[in-house]
């Protein structure tokens, strides 16, 4: 148990009289000599309880005979046996930094610091929203890592998913530090690293769930969780001040396809010995309940199967072993063949056939240019595209546009997967294809028995764990701020599991020592926007903007051509418009007219520095156009020498 030797010293105070404000001064003395607090026994704090009340008693009464002193001496030689065998606690400070995936979905990643060691947990990214025109993903400042790179010393994954290892390559780029991860997990990393050219400087380092393993001050064991990946962990970090376990994304499936029991024992365990802070996946809080098993797809998968007369096309993440696994036996159940379109799913496929995930039977896959081959209602194509991204299998192939794959009447087409936010216009367009050409379409549409089921644990699965850990802190990751937040008031809620519930975001730092756990400020984060998927094309915010302001207001741009040797305009100035309206109410010859008027008002001088005759220009006739039209495009004079 916990014993602060300066709270104690505060209530012999509080009791004061006669010699007992000496004691407590001097203990409260002593106390500061040896550190803030100490770590006692329950033996030893018993000994300080049995031996120390009789020397109070005699330090309050009056001191004819020398009692006080001699009581003082008997309080503080049971200080001193106490203090003889007491274990110190560490006096550092363990900084937790959320870099992304508080307040956001996506770019989960979290920095653990303790003195100058510092260990980081995911690294992932998040795809762009809507305004962000032109970027492809967008991946988390890494500033904080960076301007404390000597003091990084590895990367933790705890599964394979892009919200969680999509930024490695940035991150690796910048910092070339080892990466553990279950094998799984690895296999998925080799993959994108070697795209970008990494792969072989990269120190990767496999990992086990039970196996614990030693980073600096920092003991980790991965524990088992299941997930709608496979191979996936929770971390229990142990550090100087206690262990804080890391959830990861996670659900409590009881039966499993690939049979690996999520490790409820081991949260037990560490839920008897103390954990000092649990940090928990956000994601599905706001869904009352448990969420149903990976086998509940099952039911409707045998049903689509058996009522299915022609091709079946199912499209489904491709990182969903466990789907593709459930598609490949109920192929091979009801004598169809299986071939792999999209690029994603044959390399899933690939590496988890390579690592005994899935079993494909001797002559059941084919090459989707075989499919022709054979009868319709023989095939089964697994395809990638379920958020209807332009360029995927299935997106082509819904407007007739893929090499192989030809959606054809009667078709069925299953999407088992969930419609990401952000994502609905794109989907739906792609469905509307999909019944143009007269396919049987089934996506998730609330109906039982499920089409498919989420990979993050709902309400009840969350307390469960909670009762098993019975954290000192809780603080709920992975999730916009509403989930955060309501995720924090079902914890709160929870009183005798949860000692302290703590709500931050991205770039807090959470600061933990013998006194308790604070925030401690703030550091720089953000996001980096990247463009064509390449380390060096990032896009930044002054960029964005501008492709903002083109896409809203449109770009004028005044032509003006001059004598290079006389510095007079040659011809009238031409007005090119492009995304804007000028309308039919004599806007261009009025822009003509104020672009003469300032070339006519300018001085020699001026006209001979084109930078600055372009600025007035610009100035002028951003003026006229907001004037005439309450429109502000991007204006961008042109000077042509002849």
């Amino acid at each position: 148990m916990q014993f602060n030797l300066i709270a104690d010293a505060d209530w012999w105070e509080d009791y004061g009289g006669c010699g007992a404000g000496a004691l407590a001064r001097e203990t409260v003395e002593l106390s500061r000599r040896l550190g803030p607090a100490s770590k006692h026994t329950e033996n030893d704090v018993q000994i300080f309880h049995d031996a120390t009340p009789p020397a109070f008693w005699r330090a309050r009464a009056p001191d004819p005979h020398g009692l006080h002193e001699r009581g003082a001496r008997a309080y503080m030689g049971c200080v001193h046996l106490v203090l003889r065998s007491i274990h110190r606690m560490p006096t550092g400070k363990l900084h937790i930094v959320p870099l992304g995936g508080l307040g956001e979905f996506g770019m989960n990643c979290m920095a653990v610091r303790w003195g100058d060691d510092i260990i980081v947990i995911d690294g992932g990214l998040m795809f762009p929203e809507a305004e962000l025109l032109g970027v492809d993903i967008v991946v988390p400042d890494i500033s904080y890592l960076t301007e404390n790179r000597q003091r990084v010393k590895g990367i933790i994954l705890t599964h394979g998913h892009e919200d969680h290892i999509g930024a490695l390559p940035w991150i690796l780029s910048e910092l070339n530090v080892p990466v553990w991860g279950t094998e799984f997990t690895l296999a998925y990393v080799e993959d994108k690293l070697e795209e970008h050219g990494l792969l072989d400087d990269a120190d990767l380092r496999e990992i086990r769930a039970g196996e614990g393993f030693k980073i600096g001050p920092f003991t980790i064991n991965p524990i088992q969780v299941t997930h709608s990946l496979v191979d996936c962990v929770a971390l229990a970090v142990h550090t100087p001040l206690g262990v804080i376990i890391h959830t990861g994304d996670f659900k409590v499936d009881p039966t499993p396809t690939d049979n690996r029991l999520f490790d409820l024992h081991a949260f037990a365990e560490y839920g008897k010995t103390g954990v000092l802070a649990l940090f928990q996946d956000s994601t599905n809080v706001e869904r009352k309940g448990y969420t149903p098993s990976e086998r509940a797809v099952r039911r409707k998968f045998d049903e689509v199967f058996a009522h299915t007369k022609r091709r079946l096309f199912i499209s489904c993440f491709s990182s969903s072993i466990h789907r593709i696994k459930l598609a490949v036996e109920m192929a091979w159940q009801h004598g169809r063949k299986v071939a792999f379109a999209g690029r994603s799913m044959n390399n899933s496929a690939e590496i988890a056939e390579d690592l005994g995930y899935i079993e494909i039977p001797e002559g059941l896959l084919i090459h989707p240019g075989e499919m022709k081959n054979f009868p319709p209602e023989k095939v089964c194509v697994l395809i990638s595209g379920t958020q209807g991204e332009p360029m995927s299998a299935l997106s082509r192939a819904a407007v007739d546009n893929h090499k192989h794959a030809k959606i054809e009447k009667g078709d069925t087409v299953m999407l088992s997967s969930r419609i990401i936010p952000g994502n609905e216009k794109a989907i739906y367009r792609m469905i509307d294809h999909l019944f143009r050409r007269e396919a049987h379409v089934i996506y998730d549409d609330g109906s039982s028995p499920p089409v498919h089921v989420s990979g993050h644990a709902s309400q009840e699965e969350l307390k469960l764990i909670i009762n098993l850990v019975k954290p000192k802190y809780f603080i709920p990751i992975h999730g916009e701020y509403r989930q955060l937040k309501l995720h924090a008031e079902m914890a709160a809620a929870m009183r005798g599991s949860v000692g302290n519930v703590m709500l931050i975001e991205s770039g807090d730092i959470l600061e933990f020592d013998e006194l308790g756990a604070r925030k401690a400020g703030r550091v720089n984060v953000g996001r980096v926007c990247i463009d064509s998927g390449s380390r060096t094309d990032v896009v930044e915010d002054l960029i964005v903007k501008d492709r903002r302001h083109l896409s809203e207001d449109g770009i004028v741009l005044p032509i003006i051509a001059i004598n290079k040797l006389t510095g007079k305009v040659e011809t009238s100035p031409e007005i090119v418009t492009r995304g804007f309206s000028p309308g039919e109410d004599g806007f261009v010859d009025g822009a003509r007219q104020i672009v003469m008027q300032t070339l006519d008002a300018s001085s020699a001088e001026e006209k001979a520095d084109y930078g600055v005759i372009k600025e007035k220009i610009r100035a002028d006739l951003k003026r006229y156009v907001s004037k005439q039209t309450q429109k502000r495009p991007l204006i961008m004079p042109v000077i042509l020498e002849i």
